[in-house]
């Protein structure tokens, strides 16, 4: 069957076969014998691999040949991406390792069971290796490449490829990025030269905004392989814990003037949860790579640039984990051929270097193989051991008003395969209280320690002061949840309750009559603005309460905090019954509990009629993207509206925004960025007829420089000491990289009555924060609802020289400007889409930005 499938294809695939190559195989290939039954590349595709760019689809028609012509090769399913693209990984292994894979797969997961790994032979098990490509979908030399490394390994007839398949098992993921990938292959091939030109000048090398390094809502992948929010991360993420693999590599590419690198990164910035042996073992994996470019005479590096700290990173997250995670980094030549530093880059060149460094890695694996798996099995052990001897015995993590969040914290854990717990009874901790139903335990004696650890990690004290990405990410912080240690004093595995196997999210209840006299929900719940999107969409009359109050409902007296949403029974475009099914539906989308109120008048608190319930108007919202909008930020705004708040939102170029445009629109959200191609007066002019500006990091200060925002920027520090100071030449740019914040936590104190804190009931509330442009505090003592606290820093890094303008620094200004708001927030409050606590200040900002009283905002 295998046979009559290839005959069919390759005989549809003839007419291709015409076109001329531009490399040999053995370009890329080692010179050994192949299967002449396993179809190249070149006779596939009806090119050379290099000519042009593989798309998507051609990537995976290959893959699906090989899964029918190889019984070396099985293709997986894994998922798809957010454009409907399957995501695939193969397993690549012998003939006899897929007979048995099953076993082989329970054997290796028991591998990190220290209950069961003493038992195993690792002499006789094969190692596994991950093997990843081209999580960036515009660094495309890992996925073409990705090809090549299959076709060898189903079709090489040499001793060692034998050896090698016997003696591994490969989980081959060919595309970690289908939709960005396809984005950039289009572009390079849509504007490729027949006579090549390696002018960087010219439009092939000038993707458009916002370019292909991104998912379909611009996520940056390779930063979520911790908190898994994107379905590429999830799937792939599930595959890593079903099989503990002992390697796992991460094919990138870097500015085109570099050369190659490869792991270890810069010792002084791995993570000191990484034990020192995974570093050793990175290096000897190393020598592997070294050999296998000098003797192609590519140009390399390591030790130098980047690091493994950061456990969200692919090429880190398994550090913890047992495994050994390595980064390769090649010259990117951006499309087809680019003049650079080190001469003409070509688009085969980068595609070799990478199938090079994807043998050298299985070469590596194969040499070392008892060693990782020796190493993984005492990773766990070890860890195990270590847990025993902390003197915490748990985590226990809360939150009493909003369970969805509570569990979208739980359902990350899990994913992670992080044992979780429900609490059987009340705990004492840290001065607060975690009631059973409000709670969840993670004990820290499971295989998992090390990685637990890495999610509560709340590190301030570093051995180096410059960070490849983020120096803090502490997951309970993120998610502004309650959560204490337990020690031996206060911990017994009594409080252990119900095992979480699946986490299943409030359902949203209408607890009300059709004929009662108004409707009301709490702005608690994580999902409640798409309750009230939904409601104002349809045309419903809502208010929002800014004062608290008590009402009766069916089930007695309730209390409603700031900012509960009230929906008349009166004066509504529908009957009734129709009212009741908005409702109803309303309650479903925001998952939260609709009640029916009896009365407009209330024992305790403001009326149903009364001033402070102010009605509220249908957010339009308009994105500004392109060119100076930054890619990521404004694409978690997009992702959080479009698939969290069921609100659509028209994503518009700044270069389209005209008057007449912004008229249609009462919301502007500006992401991070520098808007030079905006026209500041249009925007001026809007604002100050009505519309709600809300500003985010980097777009507050491009506000600021043109009078369109009350906010006054604190001086930056210089990075030399004093003018007539002598400071070491090879120190400079690290001095300057030393004041940057790479991404750090910052404590706030929020102003619980404003409209912007509505939804908390905590005043300190933990902020992501990335740039290091500090806020003088305002004139207007009501303008700043989140201020910054007299000991901000919560867990991570920032230069000695700034932990001052960081005290008191408002992180909220609310401004004025004619009829309109200005809502300028300095900290990012949507970043990689789980941080989950401060996701509600967007929200409040779109829905409750035009009920601000003009009378407490800052004025320019």
């Amino acid at each position: 069957m295998r046979l009559k499938f290839l005959t069919l294809f390759l005989c549809g695939a003839m007419p291709l076969l015409l076109f001329s190559q531009k490399k040999p195989l053995d370009y890329y290939l080692p010179p050994v014998q192949y299967d002449p039954a396993i179809p190249t590349p070149e006779q596939v595709f009806g090119f050379q691999i290099g000519e042009w760019h593989l798309s998507h689809d051609q990537l995976l028609m290959y893959y699906r040949l090989l899964d029918a012509v190889s019984p070396k090769i099985t293709l997986h399913e894994y998922g798809r991406s957010h454009e409907q693209r399957p995501l695939i990984y193969l397993t690549i292994t012998s003939e006899r390792n897929q007979a048995n894979l099953q076993t082989i797969q329970n054997e290796h997961f028991a591998l990190c069971d220290p209950e069961r790994s003493g038992k195993l032979d690792v002499s006789k098990m094969p190692v596994v290796v991950y093997q990843g490509f081209s999580i960036h979908g515009n660094e495309p030399s890992g996925a073409n490449a990705a090809p090549l490394v299959a076709y060898y390994l189903a079709a090489a007839q040499d001793e060692g490829t034998r050896r090698l398949l016997d003696e591994a098992v490969i989980l081959f993921d060919p595309c970690l990025n289908p939709d960005g990938l396809q984005r950039f292959s289009t572009w390079v091939n849509s504007n490729r030269n027949e006579n090549l030109n390696g002018d960087a000048n010219d439009r092939e090398y000038d993707e458009a905004w916002p370019r292909g390094r991104t998912n379909h809502y611009w996520f940056d992948l390779n930063r979520d392989w911790l908190s898994g929010q994107q379905p590429e991360s999830g799937g792939r993420i599930a595959n890593f814990q079903a099989w503990k693999p002992n390697i796992l590599t991460d094919h990138h590419e870097m500015g085109s003037n570099s050369t190659f690198f490869f792991m270890p990164g810069v010792q002084t910035r791995v993570n000191p949860l990484t034990p020192k042996k995974n570093q050793e073992l990175t290096q000897k994996i190393g020598g592997f790579h070294a050999r296998e470019l000098d003797a192609i005479g590519s140009l390399y590096y390591s030790e130098e640039g980047f690091d493994d700290f950061y456990y969200g990173k692919g090429s880190t997250y398994p550090d913890a984990q047992g495994c050994i995670g390595i980064l390769f980094e090649q010259a990117s030549s951006r499309g087809h051929l680019q003049n650079t530093e080190n001469g003409p880059l070509s688009f085969p060149f980068t595609i070799r270097n990478q199938v090079r460094t994807a043998l050298s890695t299985q070469q590596a694996a194969v040499a070392l193989r008892t060693e990782l798996l020796d190493y993984q099995r005492n990773f766990y052990k070890n860890a195990l051991d270590e847990a025993r001897h902390d003197h915490r015995r748990a985590f226990v993590v809360g939150e009493k008003y909003d369970r969805a969040r509570l569990l979208k914290f739980v359902e990350l854990v899990r994913r992670q395969g992080v044992q979780v717990f429900e609490t059987s009874e009340k705990i004492s901790a840290n001065g607060t209280e975690f009631l059973p139903g409000n709670a969840f335990v993670i004990p820290l004696e499971q295989s998992q320690y090390k990685l637990i650890l890495g999610m509560f990690q709340r590190d301030s004290v570093f051995t180096d002061s410059i960070f490849y990405d983020v120096s803090a990410w502490t997951l309970p912080l993120a998610f502004n949840l309650e959560y204490a240690e337990l020690t031996s004093s206060n911990f017994s595995k009594k409080l252990l309750g119900k095992a979480v196997e699946t986490v299943q999210l409030p359902d949203g209840q209408l607890l009300a009559a059709a004929n009662d006299y108004a409707f009301a929900f709490e702005w608690d719940g994580y999902y409640a603005p798409a309750a009230l999107y939904h409601l104002l969409k349809n045309g419903l009359l809502a208010k929002v309460a800014a004062r608290p109050f008590q009402a009766q409902t069916a089930g007695g007296p309730k209390d409603f905090n700031y900012g509960t949403i009230v929906v008349p029974s009166q004066n509504q475009p529908v009957g009734e019954a129709a009212l009741a099914d908005l409702l109803r539906e309303a309650a479903r989308l925001g998952r939260v509990g609709i009640y029916g109120l009896t009365s407009g008048l209330t024992p305790v608190g403001i009326d149903l009629g009364s001033s402070q319930m102010e009605s509220l108007r249908k957010p339009n919202v308009l994105l500004l993207t392109g060119d100076g909008a930054n890619a990521n930020d404004a694409g978690e705004i997009w992702h959080l509206l479009d698939t969290r708040y069921e609100m659509p939102v028209t994503k518009v170029d700044v270069r389209n925004v005209a008057p007449g445009l912004l008229e249609k629109y009462n919301v502007v959200v500006m992401a991070s960025g520098s808007y030079g191609q905006l026209n500041p007066e249009a925007l001026k002019n809007w604002v100050s007829s009505g519309g709600t500006l809300v500003a985010i990091e980097s777009a507050v200060k491009w506000l600021e420089t043109r009078q369109l925002a009350g906010v006054v920027f604190k001086k930056a520090p210089e990075p030399a000491a004093t003018a007539t100071t002598q400071l070491p030449y090879i120190g400079a740019s690290e001095d300057r990289a030393a004041l940057e914040l790479p991404g750090a936590i910052f404590e706030g104190e929020l102003d619980l009555t404003h409209p912007m804190a509505y939804g908390y009931r905590r005043s300190k509330l933990p902020a992501y924060r990335s740039i290091a442009d500090f806020a003088e505090p305002t004139k207007s003592p009501y303008a700043m609802p989140l201020r910054y606290t007299s000991k901000p820093l919560m867990a991570g890094y920032i230069h000695p020289k700034q932990k001052g303008f960081a005290v008191g620094s408002p992180s909220i200004v609310v401004s004025g400007l004619g009829s309109g708001r200005v809502i300028c927030l300095l900290d990012n409050p949507t970043f990689r889409a789980f941080w989950y606590g401060t996701d509600k200040l967007l929200a409040n900002a779109i829905f409750f930005g035009s009920t601000i009283s003009p009378q407490t905002v800052e004025k320019k």
